[in-house]
């Protein structure tokens, strides 16, 4: 059986305002229960007082004996209405009557009842009896002149009725006081929560914008309700860490402004040197490298390898440096299908130790964007599994169309990435190898590219790698105009 469980409120509003009423209807209860029993008790105390003020006047007036029909009245002058008498002798009931008007009648007596009367110690001590035909009394036993019992009672349903009458008037009080109570916790725990509403609101928006994404407009600071305040004092710490996280990031921004203008400069002032170099020792080589010693055609060797990765280096940074700076790409329509063609026929010509095969659609994809940049985005994925993984690696290109969007992913039963490197594999100069990476001239760049160019592109990259399998995964808005005006693939 499930255990039930009040349904709290969630919010510190609801939580507030509900504890305000359960404490105002808890403190009604209590002054209610006090106030009856105080008031049972009063009209109980009243009840005995009246029994010791009459004494068993009209319990006396039973020991006269009744008339040869049995009908002769008791003295009922100045009884209340309801009184109630008994005689009993040698502990058994002779008479019982009740005050009716001015008369008194006969009451039936079950032997409970008799019992119950027999057991009353005399004295004049209240007692609370329940009587079968009449209900509770407050009774009192005195002893007679003939050596009999004479039991003398008033009725206790006029303490009863004013006692369920007040709890009905304080019950209909007590909830228009809590009604009324409620409302107004509400509306001023909403008022005095105010301030906290807004501070949650502005934090959530903060939290939906693109902090890691660059320079960003953080709202204005609150309006502080009080100093002094516990509210007052978290606002002033919110406008405060508003105001560092604000000056953090304008910090950033500049520092990353510099390191692209730097990046962009020197990509520019490294170009035209490099290209001279490279030219100068391809000149050399060309020219005079059969009449030249083997140690000068070996570091010319060097030399135009070594001017070769270094442009490359320098046209991927200047790459990055105009993503960075947030220019736009070209937005053409592009036939995904062919670029994934021509890149994996490049790959197997490449490294054709490598088993490379293709999972395309019957129909071409297209999407929208920069054909060149998407077309060096594939020759990086390729050339990373070809590079890392040894030979007779199987590498899987597949291209899945899937709704608004198309999934590219690049999949090898290769050894994996290791587990340290998977947090930094898109970041900028992250090798796998560093000292194999530099024998085939990677720059450590390729997949930073990729990312950064997917971005570019509206689109998102991700990666999963364990021992035997790792999976690119690349998905990018697709262009669906373009796809119903293509044509079919010439295969595979």
């Amino acid at each position: 059986m499930k255990r039930l469980v009040p349904h709290l409120p969630h919010t510190l509003r609801g939580r507030l305002t509900a504890g305000l009423v359960v404490l105002l209807a808890l403190a009604c209860a209590t002054v209610g229960l006090v106030s009856v029993l105080a008031l049972e008790r009063f009209l109980v105390g009243r009840l005995d007082q009246q029994l010791a003020t009459e004494g068993p006047r009209f319990a006396v007036s039973l020991e006269q004996e009744p008339d040869g029909d049995g009908d002769e009245p008791a003295d009922t002058r100045g009884q209340a209405a309801g009184t109630f008498g008994a005689r009993l002798v040698d502990g058994r009931v002779e008479r019982a009557a009740v005050v009716r008007g001015t008369t008194d009648r006969a009451v039936p007596l079950t032997s409970a009842d008799a019992a119950s009367l027999a057991a009353l110690p005399t004295g004049g001590q209240a007692r609370t009896l329940r009587l079968s035909t009449l209900g509770e009394y407050r009774v009192a036993a005195h002893t007679g002149r003939e050596g009999d019992v004479l039991v003398t009672g008033l009725p206790l349903h006029p303490v009863e009725e004013t006692v369920e009458r007040l709890v009905m008037v304080e019950a209909v009080g007590f909830a228009a006081v809590l009604a009324v109570a409620g409302t107004v916790a509400a509306v001023w725990t909403r008022l005095s929560l105010r301030p906290l509403e807004h501070l949650a609101a502005t934090a959530d928006g903060v939290t939906r914008l693109p902090l890691a994404a660059g320079q960003v407009d953080l709202p204005p600071p609150l309006a502080e309700p009080g100093a002094d305040s516990e509210v007052g004092r978290l606002t002033g710490a919110f406008n405060r860490m508003l105001g560092h996280v604000g000056d953090a990031l304008d910090r950033r921004h500049a520092v990353e402004e510099r390191l692209r203008t730097f990046a962009a400069d020197a990509g520019h002032e490294l170009r035209t040197p490099v290209a001279t170099v490279r030219a100068r020792a391809e000149l050399v080589l060309r020219t005079h490298g059969d009449a030249l010693p083997d140690e000068v055609r070996h570091a010319l060797q060097r030399i135009d390898s070594e001017s070769r990765r270094m442009s490359l280096l320098v046209d991927e940074l200047l790459l990055l440096a105009r993503l960075d700076a947030g220019r736009a790409l070209c937005a053409d329509p592009v036939d995904l299908t062919r670029l994934v063609l021509d890149t994996v026929e490049d790959a197997s010509t490449r490294h054709p130790e490598h088993h490379w095969e293709m999972e395309l659609p019957e129909r071409p994809v297209h999407v929208t964007g920069d054909a060149d940049r998407l077309h060096q985005v594939l020759v990086n994925l390729l050339a990373n599994a070809g590079r890392h993984t040894p030979a007779g690696t199987r590498v899987v290109v597949a291209l899945v169309p899937r709704g608004t969007e198309v999934e590219l992913s690049v999949t090898d039963d290769g050894p994996g990435i290791p587990p340290d490197l998977m947090p930094v594999v898109f970041r900028r100069f992250s090798r796998g190898d560093a000292s194999r990476s530099r024998a085939t001239g990677a720059t450590g760049l390729g997949l930073a590219i990729v990312q950064a160019v997917v971005g570019a592109h509206g689109g998102r990259v991700s990666v999963a790698s364990e021992p035997g399998r790792t999976c690119f995964t690349l998905v990018l808005p697709s262009d669906r105009e373009a796809a119903e005006a293509g044509t079919q693939p010439s295969g595979n």
